[in-house]
């Protein structure tokens, strides 16, 4: 579901394939489409609600972000992305 009726964004990390759309979520969203190694093989910056993002089916990963996340951590395609458990994860971010 990743961010569809949230209140707020928060980053979210699913598996599905074609695309995703954003016609319940209230604020953009960044997001990551990720191969097998989790290496960033697309983009998209400041997704509209209300909008659908498609990609190659060949890809699975999809990361969810707050908006302004890709340009503030500098992510770009090529760049390998490391998934860490909320749980595991000291800063709790």
């Amino acid at each position: 579901m990743g961010l569809i009726n949230s209140k707020e964004a928060y980053p979210v990390f699913f598996k599905t394939r074609w695309g995703i759309h954003t016609f319940k979520v209230k604020f953009p969203i960044d997001v990551l489409i990720l191969d097998s190694e989790y290496k960033v093989v697309k983009t998209v910056t400041g997704l509209l609600p209300g909008r659908i993002f498609l990609w190659s089916p060949v890809y699975e990963n999809v990361v969810e972000l707050p908006t302004g996340e890709v340009r503030r951590l500098k992510i770009k395609t090529g760049d390998k992305i490391f998934l860490v458990p909320e749980k595991d994860n000291k800063a709790g971010k």
